[in-house]
């Protein structure tokens, strides 16, 4: 018995004395750079607020790197049509670069064109790095007295511009990017965390001596003078046979912003008291109207009640009138009673989805961070809960006095999903035929069938199997066995008058 008591107190001695630990999130992890380490960037698709279209980076003649590889997708960044791959920009860990040559090509008449397409959409190009997505710092007269920062996602492909005397616009090309790097250095270590990733966009037309080569020296930007002379030199035109060339720099920035924290910037709300003006104008709406029907039917029931006492007082019988003439109708199934279990049923686990969603959103599961993780989320809630769609629908469905539960249960594993999946696949076969990156590829639509036929309908017949073997549901009050007759209403009345005073 000592040497067990002894024993303990060794494990337990060892236990405290180990340094506490906290762990992260998959995909939320940070990550420490020592300097000079590489920093790989990666692209994302190219987005629009004008088409809603996705489209992959290399579908138009961007630098490529020697082979393009895939990164690593869940199934929620597949449906959201995000295609992260590798791209041809690498830094080194503060280590800054001035005027860096990525690429040069001499577009055809085809690629031009897909340029200044692109450009009339008002696409831009989403680049990550260290899993934080690159944005544009947005400056304004009102930033200066502003501490906060407000920044844009993405940088567009080109703008267009027109001068005077010309007889249509000019198609300019962000050909050069300035990015900067924001870290975080803790004094005690020597390595640094990431985070920030901006980038200013320019449009500048390279000039260099002699032929292009390898080792062509770009004269339009001195990397010695650690600066690009921008605004000297005409900017990019997009046209045929005219050459481009795409160069970018990278300098560092030391930030007080913890890696904890590096996300609060690009969620900030860009004003937020309209933001909080709309939710109170919105609650102050909700609370005036619910108030007042409130009102209306208390003093509706308040003035029936007093009839039916004046009523009892007067005369030895009652007689029943007003709203209590339905409380032998009001439980009776109604006509189409199978199609209001489905619907309860779906509703109950639509609801259970979004619950469970916001409780794991609360407790940090469900981070910015972790790309796609949203959408992961909610599919795979929506499958787990199919339980309790099928347990509320043959308990709706045994109150009603019926015993065919089986066939009910596969009507709210199949109903609603079904016309989800349908006009589903023909969304996306438009937005495939329009070769977007949006489009979802047939292996995760057979994906979605697996996870729909073979989890989800199970769950949804063991939750019916659960919810048939419950006593059925009582009804308050008898229903009566004939049903009341209700005169039929005309949709409308229309009067005529006539002169003599008659009527139609």
């Amino acid at each position: 018995m000592a040497d067990t008591t002894h024993h303990l107190r060794i494990c337990v001695f060892l236990l405290l004395s180990i340094h506490g630990c906290s762990f992260y999130l998959p995909g939320v992890a940070p990550q420490d750079f020592y300097k000079g380490d590489i920093l790989k960037v990666k692209v994302n698709k190219l987005s629009s607020t004008k088409t809603q279209l996705p489209y992959l980076y290399y579908s138009i003649p961007y630098c490529r790197p020697q082979q393009i590889v895939d990164s690593a997708e869940n199934l929620g960044e597949i449906l959201r049509g995000d295609r992260i791959e590798n791209s041809p920009y690498e830094f080194k860990m503060r280590v800054p670069r001035m005027c860096n040559i990525v690429c040069h090509i001499i577009p055809n008449e085809r690629t031009a064109r897909e340029f200044k397409e692109k450009i009339d959409d008002e696409y831009q190009v989403n680049m990550i790095l260290d899993n934080l997505p690159l944005v544009v710092p947005i400056t304004n007269s009102e930033q200066e007295q502003d501490s906060h920062v407000q920044y844009h996602h993405g940088y567009f492909v080109g703008h267009k511009v027109w001068y005077a005397g010309m007889k249509e616009d000019k198609y300019l090309i962000n050909n050069h990017l300035t990015f900067t790097v924001k870290f975080h250095k803790d004094p005690e270590f020597e390595y640094a965390r990431i985070v920030g990733f901006e980038v200013k966009p320019f449009s500048v037309k390279h000039q260099y001596d002699g032929e292009w080569s390898d080792d062509t020296r770009l004269t339009t930007c001195d990397p010695h003078a650690k600066k690009l002379v921008a605004g000297v030199d005409p900017p990019q035109e997009i046209e045929d046979k005219n050459e481009i060339i795409f160069t970018y720099d990278v300098e560092f920035q030391e930030s007080d912003v913890k890696w904890a924290s590096r996300w609060d910037t690009y969620l900030l709300m860009p004003d937020d008291q309209i933001h909080w003006f709309s939710i109170v104008n919105s609650l102050m709406i909700v609370l005036f109207l619910s108030g007042m029907v409130a009102m209306i039917m208390l003093r509706t029931l308040y003035r029936d009640i007093s009839n039916y006492n004046k009523q009892e007082e007067e005369s030895k019988f009652e007689q029943e009138t007003g709203w209590k003439l339905l409380h032998g109708d009001v439980f009776r199934p109604p006509v189409n009673s199978d199609l209001l279990c489905v619907y309860v049923g779906t509703g109950v686990q639509f609801s259970g989805m979004i619950l469970a969603a916001m409780i794991f959103a609360l407790l940090g599961f469900l981070s910015p961070s972790n790309r796609g993780g949203l959408m992961t989320a909610l599919l795979l809630l929506w499958v787990l809960m199919a339980v309790f769609g099928g347990y509320a629908t043959t308990r709706l469905y045994k109150s009603f006095k019926k015993s065919n539960w089986k066939t009910i249960t596969l009507k709210t594993g199949v109903m609603f999903p079904g016309i989800i999946f349908v006009m589903f696949f023909i969304l996306n076969a438009l937005i495939w035929g329009e070769k977007s990156s949006g489009a979802v590829p047939f292996s995760t639509m057979f994906a979605l069938v697996f996870l729909w036929f073979c989890i989800s309908v199970p769950l949804v017949f063991a939750g019916g199997y659960i919810g048939f073997r419950k006593p059925a549901i009582e009804n308050p009050v008898k229903t009566n066995k004939i049903p009341r007759q209700i005169p039929e209403q005309p949709c409308c009345v229309v009067k005529i008058m006539n002169g003599g005073g008659g009527r139609i």
